[in-house]
């Protein structure tokens, strides 16, 4: 059976969402000026709200989650520092080598051997190393985190992990970056505040976009210092627009809708619990992405498309990804087709 664009399911990300009448209403009406200049009023409320969200006392908006690590990572890394994230990170896989290319820095993956995307403590110090060494040996100075990790199912580190994580780093004098870009989904799958997940980190972006509905946007807080140097970054990146408040309002309705999350993170159960009755080997969803492994992912994925069902390679695996415009009758559909063979 073919299926038409029309009866499309559509898992290929979270950020396929489209604005609803409420959010395109806000847009439409919102309070604008200059944010170049600094006087957009609706940024400014964003980011205020966005930072008091995250546990830190200034925030910044930027057009992109990919900007927003970007400007954190040239903002902490001095060329040729070498920084550390867990392997399968965003900003080692999918920021085409920006760390690296633009920030200056040289990147090593961790291994994640405390679970999906997260490495031990002892992992993370022997990476770091004995303090001292020869004046040419390469300098760490910076740690990665990623809460969720995508490429790992979007799995959470919790607040006791991240702790012992932290401790490490600081002991060594390590900066510390977050890539939240889903850390609204970890604080509403583990029934905490966003900002229980930050604690002691020097940065950290989240974005608006991924499962919230909002059309553009991402946000980097940190302490004010850090901001005023970001602001400057993200200017030389071509990151400042004028009248943005137009898109900033889509991220205020968007921080309305954060405890939403929680169905998509019931549907990606559902979704998960199926295939596994259908034979498919899938993870544990602990958020709202689910990964299913398949001998043949090219053909795999082919077939899905036939199906009607859209969804994109992750590490190896299929990824399905559960977002707002998705219900749970779309999850029986799929699992319907998938049985059925159409």
């Amino acid at each position: 059976m073919t299926f038409s664009p029309s009866s499309a399911i559509d898992f290929r990300s979270d950020t396929v969402t489209r604005p609803d009448s409420v959010m395109r209403r806000a847009m439409a009406e919102a309070e604008v000026d200059d944010n170049v200049i600094g006087t957009d009023p609706t940024i400014a409320a964003l980011e205020r709200r966005s930072a008091e969200l995250l546990g830190m006392p200034a925030a910044l908006w930027t057009p992109s989650g990919t900007m927003a690590n970007l400007i954190a990572l040239s903002v902490h890394l001095q060329r040729g520092d070498r920084f550390l994230a867990p392997r399968g990170a965003h900003v080692l896989t999918n920021e085409l080598g920006s760390a690296a290319w633009l920030a200056g820095g040289m990147p090593d993956p961790l291994e994640h051997d405390a679970g999906p995307g997260r490495p031990t403590p002892e992992t993370l110090s022997a990476a770091i190393g004995a303090p001292g060494g020869p004046y040419y040996a390469l300098r760490t100075s910076l740690l990665c985190l990623e809460n969720t990790h995508n490429a790992a199912g979007g799995a959470i580190t919790p607040p006791d992990e991240h702790a012992q994580l932290l401790a490490v780093a600081k002991q060594a004098g390590l900066t510390v970056h977050l890539d939240g870009a889903r850390l609204w989904h970890a604080a509403v799958a583990l029934g905490v505040p966003p900002a229980a997940l930050t604690v002691g980190v020097d940065s950290v972006s989240a974005c608006f976009s991924k499962g919230l509905g909002a059309p553009v946007g991402s946000v980097l807080a940190g302490s004010p210092e850090f901001i005023e140097k970001a602001r400057r970054m993200r200017q030389m990146l071509g990151g400042g627009v004028r009248q943005g408040g137009v898109l900033a309002a889509a991220c205020l309705v968007a921080l309305d809708r954060v405890d939403e999350l929680a169905e998509s993170h019931e549907n990606a159960a559902r979704l998960a619990a199926g295939l596994t009755e259908l034979g498919w080997a899938v993870n544990a969803p602990e958020t709202n992405i689910v990964l299913a492994a398949a001998p043949d992912l090219p053909g795999r994925l082919k077939w899905l498309e036939e199906l009607g069902i859209r969804a994109l390679p992750m590490a190896g695996r299929v990824r399905f990804v559960l977002h707002r415009d998705l219900s749970a009758a779309d999850i029986e559909e799929t699992l319907h087709r998938v049985k059925t063979g159409g």
